[in-house]
């Protein structure tokens, strides 16, 4: 607003960044689609807007990057494969349609795991390679949201949007040092991205910071007429989200399941709840009944809805699939019906403990993930990575989130002696973000420094 910066500069900062991250060694590849032209003319229109004082909203003039899973024009719709989106798109994905009317500067699609199908971000496709965690470049992003939490990370652009099956948002995001929301399932519209789980997946923003993610989440957050899943949802709201401290919430902890983390996870994360503790707030010992079958039934609901729906990419594109591909929707189709109907029982039964859990409390605290980025080996990079105990365990604190449609926000607090990210998750009952950001901006605090990514661009300078 000060004139001092203007959007075209900034997007002239990225393009040079774009051209320059991929020429390193190794290279970063978090975005692995974008055009020139297209960044500047959004770039130009946005600073006549600021010239004229007539600026569309917070997000305007702001770099942006969405996951590949959404449909962006012009780009290629691939989700991660060699085989799909063989012609440019020709209609946006309603988040990228949005992210267009707030003015904000899309600056091309973020690499992925393909077809989401992994927590690691390892793709040794042709068209994408594996992303690097800006923190160690020899270490992984995460996924499946890879590209997009390296993205932000490494300074490429402040917001990015990804989705969250299994954790697809708030484990890049944990393991990249970077703030990452799940929204309540509805919550944000998924339309115009690839449907490849319909009951577990939400939509979310990846950003440098909690407010920033309230920001993007107020502009998100609203009933999609395309998308019936959220119709109903209560108004999005920010209010009291920046009160001067926690008092009267009361925060929930599983002790027993807090502590199935590394240890050096594990004191950090204790610590963070000793923080809240200080601001206020009361941490109330709460039981959560049948997690391990949560866990089976989560993958038995998501594998299946997968497998259900990539049922004819599976017969026709089975060669084009990476290992991993192949091993997840093969193992899928060994799933019954039977499988699949008492997996939604137990679903039934977790959503009414849940409802009855948050009769006592206001939200859910749990490590984010239990353990740092694990390092990428050479051969990796060539054939690909399937490490079922890892991916099983990346997702320890995130299925009961997308098992039950609640919402969760990831907000970095510290790093381990290596050097990698460390972060915290609070879950809240369905449609009430606004206390997660509350408590989010709290654990910013808590932060006490925050280190440089050994990959990091500034693109204000």
């Amino acid at each position: 607003r000060s004139g001092k910066l203007t959007p075209s500069q900034v997007a002239k900062n990225i393009i040079a960044v774009l051209e320059d991250c991929d020429k390193s060694t190794p290279p970063l590849r978090a975005i692995v689609q974008w055009d020139r032209e297209q960044i500047m003319l959004m770039a130009e229109a946005s600073t006549a807007r600021y010239r004229n004082k007539c600026t569309l909203s917070y997000l305007d003039g702001i770099p942006v990057c969405l996951k590949e899973e959404f449909k962006v024009v012009p780009y290629h719709h691939r989700v991660g494969t060699v085989y799909l989106g063989t012609e440019p798109e020709t209609e946006d994905a309603t988040v990228a349609k949005k992210m267009r009317e707030a003015g904000a500067i899309i600056i091309g699609v973020s690499n992925m795991h393909e077809l989401g199908t992994g927590t690691t971000g390892c793709n040794p496709n042709r068209y994408h390679e594996t992303p690097r965690n800006p923190y160690k470049p020899n270490h992984y992003t995460g996924g499946s949201s890879s590209g997009s939490a390296a993205a932000v990370a490494a300074g490429l652009c402040p917001v990015a949007i990804g989705t969250d099956g299994g954790g697809s948002v708030r484990i890049p995001a944990s393991f990249c040092g970077v703030v990452g929301l799940k929204g309540t399932f509805g919550r944000i519209s998924s339309h115009g991205s690839l449907p490849l789980s319909y009951s577990t997946v939400s939509v979310g923003p990846i950003c440098t910071s909690v407010a920033d993610a309230a920001i993007v989440y107020s502009i998100l957050a609203e009933p999609d007429p395309l998308y019936p899943y959220g119709l109903k949802q209560p108004k999005a709201t920010l209010s009291n989200m920046c009160a001067p401290d926690l008092k009267g919430l009361k925060l929930g902890v599983d002790w027993t399941f807090f502590k199935a983390c590394d240890a050096e996870v594990l004191s950090l994360c204790e610590k963070a709840v000793e923080h809240l503790q200080s601001l206020g707030a009361s941490v109330v010992e709460v039981s959560l009944p049948e997690m391990e079958e949560v866990q089976v039934a989560h993958v038995i609901c998501i594998l299946s809805e997968m497998r259900d729906f990539l049922q004819p990419d599976f017969n026709k594109h089975f060669q084009e699939m990476s290992l991993e591909t192949r091993a997840n929707l093969a193992l899928a189709s060994q799933f019954t019906a039977l499988d699949y109907i008492t997996a939604n029982r137990q679903r039934t039964r977790s959503m009414r403990f849940l409802r009855e859990i948050f009769t006592t409390v206001n939200c859910i605290l749990t490590p984010a993930v239990p353990c740092t980025a694990p390092r990428i080996y050479e051969s990796d990079l060539l054939t690909g990575s399937s490490d079922s105990s890892f991916t099983a365990r990346s997702m320890r604190f995130m299925q009961l989130g997308n098992f039950t449609g609640i919402p969760g926000l990831v907000v970095p607090i510290g790093y381990s002696a290596a050097g990698l990210p460390i972060s915290f998750q609070v879950m809240a009952k369905w449609w009430d973000e606004v206390v997660l950001l509350r408590i989010g901006l709290k654990l910013e605090q808590f932060r006490y420094q925050t280190k440089k990514p050994s990959i990091y661009y500034d693109v204000l300078a």
